[in-house]
């Protein structure tokens, strides 16, 4: 089988679920739906330290940032600056989770929730339009009509979940995790995917620096496990330095 190079670039090869067929994912779902404790001691402070330390300092000294890029969004489009956006964090509670708002006001989410049904089902072929290097399927809604001009941008460099500093401040989310999923979404998760709920979600992951959209859901969930699993303060650190040059790239984002 060829492996996911998205994933294989940062990711040790022993890390063998990666790569296994899908036809063999069910034999070994015991593996993915043990229980796994989360950072506790003076892991889980020091990790809740560096997200405050963090968040407080890009929420200060990037407040001009935040301006420029609330002024763009209100002269470009009709509508609120920010987005906010139900979302399902830790232990699956529900919570608020701010974004740039990067589509036109008042659209309804009937395209993305068959989308969000057909990528969790591995029924989502992508559509083959891979750019910055990639060559093979993004799964995402490209070329979508609802989002803006200077949403493009946001959502490229993914500058429009720069809000979510809020969230990790008020300890909602962590800068490093499995990203928050709807509540629609979890409706079609099988038992082995809801492991990736039992952490605080995270503005970035291994899923960010290992493809993006270019890596289908199945395996997208197999490197949250496989942070969970293997979660360190070093492996956050690394997954940090790794997320700017992505985020300046571009790479798999739409």
């Amino acid at each position: 089988m060829r492996k996911n190079l998205a994933a294989y670039r940062y990711i040790d090869e022993k890390v063998l679920p990666l790569y296994i067929p899908a036809s063999h994912l069910r034999s070994i779902e015991d593996t993915f739906t043990q229980e796994i404790a989360a950072p506790t001691g003076f892991a889980a402070v020091a990790k809740r330290a560096i997200d405050v330390v963090a968040s407080l300092f890009v929420l200060v000294f990037g407040l001009p940032f935040y301006l420029l890029l609330a002024l763009l969004i209100k002269l470009t489009s009709h509508g609120p600056v920010l987005y906010v956006q139900d979302r399902i964090g830790e232990n699956q509670r529900p919570f608020k989770m701010y974004k740039f708002r990067t589509m036109t006001n008042g659209n309804n989410d009937r395209a993305h929730r068959v989308f969000a049904r057909d990528f969790i089902n591995g029924q989502c072929k992508g559509n083959g339009n891979g750019n910055n290097g990639s060559n093979g399927n993004i799964f995402k809604i490209v070329d979508d009509p609802r989002v803006t001009s200077i949403g493009r941008f946001l959502r490229k460099t993914s500058l429009d979940e720069l809000p979510q500093f809020f969230n990790v401040l008020k300890g909602e989310m962590s800068i490093v995790g499995p990203r928050p999923p709807l509540n629609y979404e979890i409706d079609h998760y099988q038992e082995w995917h809801k492991r990736r709920l039992t952490v605080r979600p995270g503005l970035t992951g291994l899923w960010q620096v290992s493809g993006r959209s270019t890596v289908p859901f199945d395996e997208m969930v197999m490197l949250d496990l496989y942070y969970i699993d293997t979660w360190s303060l070093l492996l956050d650190v690394k997954i940090m330095v790794r997320t700017l040059p992505v985020m300046l790239s571009g790479f798999g984002g739409y």
